[in-house]
């Protein structure tokens, strides 16, 4: 009897899910989506002023907190108007951009849903420049936009509960829920490991990250030696840098860069006070 409702139960399960299957406007492809991005936001704003409460938020006054800042904002200015110009400025609802340095020897940076960065100083010194910092923060705003963490929450809410409805996990089992958005996202590394990215979401980061830096003015073309710089921060060490271990970097990486980079560079236009 259990393997006939079980047989009669998954079509339907994988007709759910087909259902719940969204196209994402940035990339064209369709995504597993059981978490409303108006919920996933309300989560982010939330875990991230927990976040900032509980770590060594770098002052305003700092000249890289202002770095951070100023990239932060030509990055989300690059990301608004190129949404604006290919009608899906839709795909930005809710986005209240804010960023934030943080004093912290992991070597990391992240965007949470609804435009929430957050830079740590360790990865500074492997960044070097303005530029550098730029192709990360690119990078880090396309997985937000492109919903990545939200379609990693979806396949987590399918593998562990059966795509059962995030209401209904947000009201029998909040901490449960928490824990799920927290392995999504990634936010606060003590609290668990990170799922991580796929090649193709790596790839999307890669290739629209590059697009939104040459947009705001910087040199996509950092690129290239930042991740040669990243990889070898991560030789002879047991522990490489966070984010290698939460985005994986295939002996391809940089090859697939060079093949972006023609693209990439028809947008770029040096702004007239980049910082090199």
């Amino acid at each position: 009897m259990k393997r006939i409702i079980s047989t009669f139960l998954l079509p339907l399960s994988v007709a759910a899910m087909m259902s719940s299957c969204t196209r994402n406007s940035f990339t064209g492809r369709s995504q597993l989506s059981l978490v409303p991005e108006s919920q996933v936001q309300a989560m982010a704003l939330t875990e991230y002023t927990q976040f900032l409460d509980s770590a060594k938020v770098v002052s305003t006054a700092d000249k890289n907190a202002q770095m951070v800042a100023r990239v932060g904002q030509r990055i989300a200015n690059a990301v608004t108007q190129y949404a604006a110009a290919n009608n899906m400025s839709d795909q930005l609802q809710g986005y209240k951009w804010e960023y934030h340095l943080v004093q912290s020897n992991e070597v990391n940076a992240w965007c949470m849903p609804g435009g929430k960065i957050v830079v740590y100083t360790g990865l500074l010194p492997i960044t070097q420049n303005e530029n550098a910092l730029a192709v990360v923060m690119g990078h880090e705003v396309m997985h937000a936009v492109a919903r990545h963490g939200s379609e990693r929450m979806s396949q987590g809410l399918v593998q562990q509960y059966g795509g059962e409805a995030l209401s209904v996990m947000l009201a029998s089992k909040p901490a449960a829920t928490q824990q799920l958005f927290m392995t999504a996202y990634g936010v606060g590394s003590q609290v668990g490991v990170m799922l991580p990215f796929s090649r193709k979401d790596e790839l999307e980061a890669d290739k629209f990250g590059l697009y939104f830096c040459a947009m705001a003015g910087y040199d996509p073309r950092e690129a290239i030696p930042l991740w040669q710089r990243m990889e070898k921060a991560s030789e002879g060490s047991s522990r490489p840098p966070e984010m290698l271990s939460t985005h994986p970097v295939e002996s391809t990486r940089i090859a697939q860069l060079q093949q972006i980079m023609p693209e990439a560079l028809k947008y770029y236009k040096p702004a007239a006070n980049a910082s090199k």
